[in-house]
């Protein structure tokens, strides 16, 4: 898409032409700029038209193509301000409305973008290009129907794009037109024979149908077209894999490491690949390089743990299903396995303890079937050796991401939510910046030391945490217990990772005692928690992108989504019977970021500094979404704060602005 802007952007400057009025220099440096954009040397054409904007303030063109080289050096936030001066300077410049449009869909901001492209179609309903970037949009929004209206306007002008017709089957594609999809991904190549994206589409669009033969022939012509494509390389080996021919497919995953040599993905599929064919050493060998890729992955050490089994190092397998565990205390299948390899080491005990585990976490999943948060665990002794797509990859902790927009920055990072948890009372700080009467009034009830209210991990150790459970499952055991003992268990059980337990602990302490706010926060945290370990199971692999075309990046898979809308009940009852509890506001905005609704958590962050204005992580996580919403000026303001107030990572992500508007 980026190759397609830019042609089209010079084309339509060079159109544009100088003022014959003009001063000698002002055309020379417009002709300059021009010409080092052709060479696609983007930093000269910036100096440039530096020189050009100094001697002509009003130059709208100069801003314009100034940002169209920003645009190529993804500058985006630069683009879209001198996208923005060129319209302030001429109100009726059609393509620096459409370029800005551009931007800003490249940038997720779908609803200014559709009012640029809104403004350029407007002006211009007779060019065809804003009907295409518009339809690029809206596929991107999940707007399946109206994007299809616009590649319509646009192939109805210029009916030789291949792109435009790739788009559009996608489009299909997530209607469940699969017809017509496949007629539009047929005519992409009949339009243009040697992209090799028509050829990937529909071969994908194949081998989901389990046409292999159909879907091989595409993918072999597209590697023909484009021999470094390493999706062409990567889907192939998919095939060869489901049709029974692992050397070739262990071919076609050596291609794509090799053009790609931190592909984790292909090195995660090629370990299972080796696995199959009883090439154990290389295998682990390609299991540890993903593991250094990927250390928070169950399946990883799940996987790895099977291998090392084969090879009869029992004592490694044991480790590595104990730290899959470790990772997902609710996997019963790691526990079914370490059980069986306990026996070999004659720990009867341990393979008695795995076993019984094992089959009350099954009990427990298979009394939840009709719920759908527990829908996951309908089968727990499912196999986890299938080969994954290239529209996947090895995820990381998705509770750690805003959204998927930040390009995997960590310094774009949300700061987590606020938690009462166990902190040794040497680490806690001296003085507390938020405190709260009733907070302390509610941790001297508990009457445990160690509890705080904060947004940092525990820092006891994991043997403690475990001593500390036994004890209040002791304790639970003997008399009529009350909620605080209750509650004293849902934070251990939430701290050794047992989720299920834990919401459950909690529940049955917001029955003793209904009108606690603090119980309601507790149990919000940990079923947000226990999403993000449910995703690492369900969905541990998300979307991987190769493509320039931001049309290429949206994934065209079917996959669970999660929702935290029981979490933020809780938050919703806990606000109701706090309404000046600023923590409960700041974990419903990180909730509602997390969801998508960037401006109900701007809210939510804009209430909790209201009601304590030295909330120094609420400021930061409002400058992050302001920053994702484009509002960069008070984003930075509010980074600003936050650094005053002692969040020294603000000023990583300041430095980082900073240097984009420079």
């Amino acid at each position: 898409m980026r190759k397609w802007i830019t042609g089209i952007a010079l084309a339509a400057a060079l159109l544009c032409g100088a003022d014959v009025q003009a001063q000698y220099n002002r055309e020379y440096f417009f002709w300059m700029g021009q010409r080092c954009m052709m060479d696609n040397n983007y930093q000269e054409a910036i100096r440039t038209l530096n020189t050009l904007l100094r001697f002509d303030e009003d130059a709208y063109e100069g801003y314009f193509l100034r940002g169209i080289a920003k645009y190529n050096l993804d500058d985006l936030i630069g683009a879209e301000a001198d996208f923005s001066t060129a319209i302030d300077k001429n109100p009726v410049y059609t393509q620096a409305y459409t370029y800005r449009a551009v931007t800003r869909s490249r940038l997720g901001n779908y609803d200014d973008a559709l009012q640029d492209f809104r403004e350029a179609i407007d002006l211009r309903p007779d060019l065809p290009g804003p009907y295409y970037s518009r339809g690029v949009t809206r596929l991107l929004n999940q707007q399946f129907s109206e994007a299809i209206e616009d590649f319509d306007q646009f192939i109805r002008h210029e009916n030789k794009v291949a792109d435009a017709f790739i788009c559009r089957g996608l489009s299909y594609l997530h209607l469940k037109d699969t017809l017509r999809a496949y007629d539009n991904f047929t005519t992409a190549i009949r339009t243009n024979r040697e992209n090799p994206n028509g050829y990937n589409r529909r071969g994908d669009l194949y081998m989901q149908q389990a046409r292999y033969p159909e879907a091989e022939a595409d993918f072999n012509k597209a590697i023909t077209c484009d021999s470094t494509y390493l999706l062409s390389y990567f889907n192939r080996a998919l095939v060869y894999s489901s049709t029974h021919r692992p050397m070739l497919a262990l071919a076609d995953f050596d291609r794509v490491i090799e053009l790609d040599s931190l592909n984790s993905l292909a090195y995660f599929n090629r370990a299972m690949l080796r696995t199959q064919i009883g090439d154990y050493n290389r295998a682990l060998e390609d299991y540890d390089r993903v593991a250094a890729y990927a250390p928070n992955n169950v399946l990883v050490y799940y996987n790895r743990a099977g291998v090392h089994a084969q090879l009869g190092e029992i004592e490694k397998a044991v480790d590595d299903y104990s730290s899959a565990i470790r990772l997902y205390p609710d996997f019963a299948n790691a526990y079914i396995y370490r059980g069986r390899l306990r026996e070999l080491l004659r720990d009867s005990k341990g393979a008695r303890d795995d076993r019984n585990t094992a089959q009350r976490k099954i009990a427990e999943y298979r009394s939840r079937l009709n719920d759908s948060t527990y829908s996951i665990y309908a089968d727990t002794t499912q196999h986890f050796d299938r080969l994954l797509s290239f529209d996947t990859k090895l995820s990381g902790n998705r509770f750690d991401n805003l959204t998927g927009r930040n390009g995997g920055r960590e310094e774009m990072r949300l700061l987590p939510l606020f938690k009462f948890t166990l902190m040794r009372p040497d680490t806690l700080p001296q003085v507390e910046r938020h405190h709260l009467q009733r907070v302390e009034d509610f941790k001297r009830r508990i009457g445990n030391p160690c509890l705080t209210l904060t947004c940092r991990e525990s820092d006891l150790a994991p043997d403690t945490l475990m001593t500390l459970d036994r004890d209040y499952a002791r304790t639970l055991k003997t008399g009529d217990p009350s909620w605080e003992v209750y509650f004293g268990r849902g934070i251990t059980q939430s701290l050794i990772k047992q989720y299920t337990n834990a919401v459950n602990t909690y529940s049955t302490a917001v029955e003793l005692n209904p009108t606690n706010p603090f119980l309601y926060l507790n149990r919000s945290t940990t079923r947000a928690e226990m999403i993000d370990f449910i995703s690492s199971i369900d969905n541990s692999y998300q979307r991987i992108t190769i493509d320039s075309d931001p049309a290429n990046r949206l994934n065209n898979n079917t996959k669970r989504t999660y929702s935290y809308d029981e979490a933020i009940a809780d938050l919703n009852k806990a606000v109701k019977l706090y309404p000046d509890f600023a923590h409960a506001y700041y974990n419903r905005a990180n909730l509602k970021a997390l969801s998508g609704d960037l401006p109900e958590a701007f809210e939510d962050y804009t209430r909790a500094v209201e009601l304590d204005p030295w909330f120094a992580e609420a400021y930061y996580n409002r400058g992050i979404i302001q920053l994702f919403m484009k509002d960069t000026r008070k984003g930075c303001l509010d980074l600003s704060k936050a650094g005053e107030l002692g969040i020294d990572q603000a000023y990583e992500v300041l430095k980082h602005y900073t240097q984009t508007e420079n």
